[in-house]
């Protein structure tokens, strides 16, 4: 799959003039606006190195293959987020088809806290542009094997919900311990699905830490499991909230740092998430990434407080950091023996239960999870969703997922779950996701209304 090699960086700027959860909000059009002002002012854009793109806005159809969005894909989503997850795409296509070596998109809103399911906003995101993007690639390209890399300060949990049980999607995120920030998750035992084990590896973090340890995790855990799994893409979810002067994390690492963690990533696509330093980090932290995918010198990049003798590494954090790596690769070198759990097991299902807040919405989110244990493909999944958004309104859904690879006997067991459900009148909506044939059905009990898209 894929390399052709150029010398290009593809670019996207989308701040999203028109999109913020608050004028007020950390999450406003302002997070690039310097960087865009930085980057102009250096002559940057002008470089042969740089090409700069048009963003697309993605299909509804491209959402509805990743999410179940209650109680449809049009009223969880803005134009906003279609072009945000669309400049993703565009330069995903630009990437695999040759035309430049690697892209940037420069975009918001975020996406990385949305799940499979989405009742509303959590994290500042509803839906997950680096996920919508892996799909279409491997929908439209035939690109088997990704791993997405989440270098964001908080755990990013959406993107782990939606490939948990995904065996040829490999997420790695390293985070601030989420006994310390929201979302409280990503913790090392936390390994991916029965049908997927070790394809989730979690790197949570102790606060404070610099980019001694930052890039020690990059080198030593890594890259060496990039190099056993080999995909054919690589996707940063390149969150920036771990610089030292984010007012939402507590952690020390300089733009300086993410450039050499970049530079030794090798992405093919950086995505960004979080970041809410406007003036003091983002200029600084966009740029010398831009400059470390295009290959180009960024040493000069520094922000002027920075003070290398202010950011050495505690003995006790480094050691800390070494152990966490050591039991972590032990994990990923066991991936092949899943451990279930015998009293999750119910015939030939895995359950599942969970619960979910959306802390920009204020939803509570009950979750009953079955995945179909099957022998010949990664199994169809069934999600009972119930949400309570208050003042009485409750939203009840069953959603079907069948995977890429389905057999015939998990797609038709799928589609008679789907008829059975949609006539029984038990749920509010009933959702059918058909990966294998790249088809979306979705049934309105209220208005007693199916909907169907085709990609």
């Amino acid at each position: 799959m894929k390399k052709f090699r150029c010398k290009q960086t593809g670019l996207i700027f989308f701040p999203a003039f028109d999109w913020a959860i608050s004028p007020t909000h950390p999450e406003r059009e302002e997070r690039l606006l310097y960087t865009r002002d930085q980057i102009f002012e250096e002559g940057i854009i002008d470089l042969p190195q740089i090409a700069e793109y048009t963003p697309t806005l993605a299909s509804i159809h491209d959402i509805a293959r990743v999410h179940f969005c209650i109680p449809q894909v049009e009223n969880q989503i803005t134009e906003a987020h279609l072009i945000a997850a669309g400049a993703a795409i565009v330069l995903a296509e630009q990437i695999v088809e040759g035309h430049i070596e690697n892209g940037f998109a420069l975009v918001r809103p975020p996406g990385h806290h949305a799940m499979r399911v989405v009742h509303g906003n959590r994290g500042f995101c509803s839906i997950n542009s680096e996920a919508i993007m892996v799909e279409y690639l491997r929908r439209r390209h035939g690109i088997k094997k990704v791993a997405v890399i989440d270098t964001d300060v908080h755990h990013g949990d959406g993107t782990q919900d939606i490939f948990w049980h995904d065996p040829d999607v490999l997420f790695i995120s390293f985070h601030q311990d989420g006994r310390t920030i929201f979302p409280g998750t990503g913790f090392s035992d936390e390994l991916g699905g029965p049908q997927a084990f070790g394809r989730t590896i979690n790197i949570p973090l102790p606060p404070g830490i610099t980019d001694e340890s930052v890039l020690y995790v990059v080198e030593n855990l890594i890259l060496p499991i990039l190099k056993d799994f080999k995909p054919d893409f690589i996707v940063n979810s390149a969150g920036q909230d771990n610089h030292y002067t984010d007012p939402l994390g507590s952690m020390r690492v300089s733009a300086h740092g993410y450039a050499r963690l970049t530079e030794k990533l090798k992405p093919d696509l950086a995505v960004l998430e979080g970041g809410y330093a406007i003036e003091t980090a983002l200029p600084y932290v966009n740029l010398a990434i831009l400059l470390a995918l295009a290959g180009m010198d960024y040493s000069s990049v520094r922000e002027p407080d920075y003070r290398p003798e202010r950011f050495k590494e505690t003995p006790e954090r480094a050691a800390q950091v070494r152990r966490s790596v050591e039991k972590i690769l032990g994990c990923w070198q066991m991936r092949d023996q899943t451990p279930l759990d015998p009293k999750r097991i119910d015939g030939k299902y895995y359950h599942t239960k969970k619960d979910v807040f959306y802390d920009t919405d204020y939803i509570e989110e009950n979750q009953l999870e079955k995945l179909r244990l099957c022998d010949d493909c990664a199994g169809h999944l069934v999600i009972d969703t119930r949400a309570n958004h208050g003042c009485g309104k409750v939203n009840h859904a069953l959603c079907l997922s069948i995977p890429f690879n389905a057999c015939s006997r998990c797609v038709t067991e799928a589609y008679d779950l789907y008829e059975e459900t949609r006539s029984s009148g038990r749920y509010n909506f009933v959702y059918l996701q058909d990966k294998s044939t790249d088809t979306f059905f979705g049934y309105d009990e209220g208005l007693r209304r199916e909907w169907r898209t085709e990609g």
